[in-house]
């Protein structure tokens, strides 16, 4: 099977982060976003990769041929971005004599049984149901419960049934007819073209599609979500770092992910924090938060923070001389 993983999104909501770093990048529970998605779709026998690039490609290209060099990858370039459904329509010279593709949203993390999911009988639409389905494609069934209706954001929803950005398409050649007439004749919600909306297309043309709801899901499109996200991983088995070193006169409150090569002096890191590699830390108090690489953090107290990469912090240091009866606010 292939999968298509678009990637090509600016990230506004991660800003200033995604000025310089590109979202799928940012690290969770010590490894990016985008290592979650394709070790997730190497374990269930998915062969090839596309990823359709746009804003800061370059370096989603180099960390993926540096991460795994024997990946069978192809990279698309999205030149303007106009939508989910655009990005696949971009990639559509690699779906020539595929049958079936499995589509990832690059900025989420989705927890199914991805076997099952890939296994199901028809095309199939990860979904899971939300407080507000105006921010979401949106998932309506009819009497019996089968998948009548995609709505991209409605105003007015008649569901709460969200989909998560993760697809399975049986029939690829009906999903590019699907793109291609709908960009060909400007058909447009708001301003884009959303893959929902060649998807219902596809079901107006005979397409059947099921459901399969999530574990847990992700969407690591916000600061307060991505913290989340990083404090339910580490949470989780397996993903917060174990055997750590002795690190001179410090304090380490597991779960936390500390990279490899960093300098932590004189301080007290974790709960649920993630360091990047080649990190230094003296004197300070971190808590919740996620630290890049290359970073310098030295006399702060930090908590619900993201630091990206080779940023530098340094606290405020006082020397004071306080009389009797004197009250003093730092904040």
């Amino acid at each position: 099977m292939k999968a298509i993983i678009p990637v090509a999104g600016v990230g506004t909501r991660l800003r200033p982060l995604t000025y310089t770093q590109p979202k799928p990048l940012i690290p969770v529970a010590g490894k990016p976003i985008i290592a979650f998605i394709i070790d997730q779709l190497l374990s269930v026998g998915v062969k090839e990769f596309v990823f359709v690039i746009g804003y800061l490609g370059e370096k989603i290209r180099d960390y993926v041929e540096s991460q795994y060099p024997s990946l069978n990858m192809q990279f698309v370039e999205q030149e303007t971005r106009e939508g989910s459904g655009h990005a696949i329509w971009t990639a559509k010279k690699t779906l020539k004599n595929t049958e079936e593709v499995i589509i990832v949203f690059g900025d989420s993390i989705v927890d199914i049984d991805l076997k099952k999911f890939i296994n199901t009988p028809h095309s199939c639409l990860a979904t899971r149901k939300v407080e507000d389905p105006r921010e979401f494609g949106i998932v309506e069934f009819d009497e019996e419960g089968i998948v009548n209706k995609l709505v991209e954001k409605p105003t007015i929803p008649k569901s709460n049934t969200a989909m998560v950005g993760l697809y399975k398409i049986k029939e690829v050649p009906l999903l590019l007819k699907a793109l291609n007439y709908n960009i060909k004749k400007n058909k447009r919600t708001g301003e884009e073209f959303p893959l929902t909306d060649a998807l219902m297309r596809m079901i107006d043309k005979g397409a059947i599609f099921s459901t399969m709801d999530v574990n847990n899901w992700f969407d690591c499109g916000k600061i307060e979500i991505l913290l989340e996200t990083n404090a339910i991983l580490l949470d989780k088995e397996g993903y917060a770092s174990a055997n750590l070193p002795l690190y001179e006169n410090s304090i380490i409150i597991n779960p936390v992910s500390i990279g490899k090569n960093c300098t932590i002096k004189n301080s007290i890191i974790g709960p649920h924090v993630t360091i990047g590699n080649n990190t230094s830390v003296d004197y300070s108090i971190i808590k919740n938060s996620i630290i890049g690489n290359y970073a310098s953090i030295k006399e702060v107290v930090l908590q619900k923070s993201v630091v990206g990469n080779d940023a530098g912090i340094t606290g405020l240091r006082q020397s004071l001389n306080i009389g009797d009866n004197t009250e003093i606010d730092f904040s």
